[in-house]
């Protein structure tokens, strides 16, 4: 089947000269071998593209390719070794079906600026040699890609800090278990990064980073609300009525605190810095927040109980309640 060679480079027959050039240009940059070096399919796609370039990016073997296709060489004089060499240069040792075959060498200097002193050397850090023309210098080292990884922790756990373990599977497929440190108070979708922990870099270069991302589970009481805490603490009836004292567990530990006589469901107490710990400055407060609890299955006594202290103590709670 013959190729397409205006397919190969993405632009349409119709193309100008710099159109072509620069859809050259660019896939040249991304299949190089120097950035592929163990890419073998890179390579292939690398020499496809040349092949295309060498006829389409050339004004005399374009026209013979629109007019007699991709075996326009074998239509009359010509072939491989004539005409200009565009990116690269045939060297026929005896004609193409001689001894030796047909070879052809690269030049990046003549595509992306000569002498080997811009242009695509520049781009990738670094001198492919001018001179002889044909040889490469080794690609610059370069950085390696940075990973990510999320990890769900306790809501405790955040709040407390600590460590967290995980397994990161490395480009030779096998597993490493990694530590990380996580700072007291950390946040959901915060990210701790884990430096030289990510890809290796091509050609020796320094390796990526390691980026964890955390997410905080849910507590079944408290909640965060920046570096303050709120939880919902249950009291009985008479706790309500007659006040009283409760623990209450916070991150630095268990504290009682004072339930004012009279106090209804909804009412919010603050106990200072007993919220949010903080790895540097000031921790947040925590919001308590009282619930009446009233038994499922009250006795007959406590309903007259409480009929009686209805009617001794009228009172109208949604006087005040208005659309």
């Amino acid at each position: 089947m013959a190729e397409d060679y205006y397919q190969i480079l993405g632009v349409s027959r119709s193309a100008t000269p710099e159109e072509i050039r620069k859809a050259y240009k660019k896939l040249a940059q991304k299949y190089h071998p120097d950035l592929n070096p163990d890419d073998e399919a890179a390579k292939t796609k690398f020499k496809e593209i040349q092949n295309a370039y060498d006829v389409i990016g050339d004004a005399e073997k374009r026209k013979k390719y629109d007019q007699f296709g991709s075996n326009f060489e074998h239509m009359g004089a010509g072939g491989p070794g004539g005409g200009p060499g565009g990116f690269h240069q045939w060297r026929s040792q005896g004609g193409p079906g001689g001894p030796g075959g047909s070879q052809f060498e690269f030049d990046l200097g003549d595509l992306f600026g000569g002498g080997g002193g811009g242009g695509f050397a520049d781009m990738f850090g670094g001198g492919f040699g001018g001179g002889g023309g044909g040889r490469r210098r080794q690609a610059q080292p370069m950085r390696g890609n940075d990973l990510q990884h999320d990890v769900n922790v306790p809501f405790k756990q955040a709040m407390e800090g600590g460590e967290i373990n995980l397994n990161v599977r490395r480009p030779s497929g096998e597993m490493e278990r990694l530590t990380a440190k996580i700072p007291p108070g950390i946040e959901d979708g915060k990210k701790i990064r884990l430096r030289g922990q990510g890809d290796p870099g091509p050609n020796g270069g320094p390796a990526g980073d390691l980026l964890i991302r955390i997410h905080v589970d849910a507590h079944k009481y408290f909640t965060r609300n920046g570096k303050d805490l709120e939880v919902t603490v249950p009291i009985t009836l008479g706790e309500a009525l007659l006040g009283g004292s409760v623990d209450v567990p916070t991150p630095a530990g268990t504290v009682t605190m004072k339930i004012p006589a009279g106090s209804s469901s909804g009412r919010r107490l603050r106990v200072r810095g007993q919220g949010v710990p903080a790895a540097s400055g000031e921790p947040g407060d925590l919001y308590v927040v009282l619930q009446v609890t009233i038994p499922e299955s009250p006795t007959e006594e406590l309903k007259q109980a409480v009929e009686e202290f209805a009617s001794q103590h009228p009172q109208d709670p949604r006087k005040d309640l208005r659309w």
